[in-house]
């Protein structure tokens, strides 16, 4: 089992930032994977960004450029920092976790944990 807590959700204005932190426990062989999600309301829920052993990321194109996925040497703390924030970023975002059998690259079905979600609204 692996357990994620998320924080550091609010809301800003359009062109500021936000720094999203999951905080990440439990089975250690469950989660070569780590990401983050969002779900904007009436839309279909979409992996951000994510990060594969702690070094390989991926990045959806909507955000490439503005975020970076990030996590501790350990393991336990993944991070999203959000910059230049639009209002289509609005959302409730979702930290994951999980195995991928590919190396270097976390598809979405990898993910089989998540955390409660915390919520970003960016007011233009």
């Amino acid at each position: 089992q692996v357990h994620l807590v998320e924080s550091g959700g609010g809301s800003v204005q359009a062109g500021g930032s936000l720094r999203l932190s999951c905080a990440v426990s439990g089975d250690t062989y469950s989660r070569n994977c780590l990401g983050w999600f969002r779900q904007a309301p009436g839309k279909a829920r979409e992996k951000v960004a994510s990060i594969y052993d702690g070094a390989h990321t991926d990045y959806a194109d909507s955000v490439q450029g503005r975020f970076t996925i990030s996590q501790d040497n350990a393991g336990n703390t993944v991070y999203l920092q959000m910059n230049s924030l639009k209002a289509q970023d609005t959302a409730m975002y979702y930290c994951a976790a999980g195995r991928s059998p590919v190396r270097g690259y976390c598809f979405s079905p990898d993910f089989g944990y998540w955390g409660q979600g915390t919520r970003v609204t960016v007011s233009s």
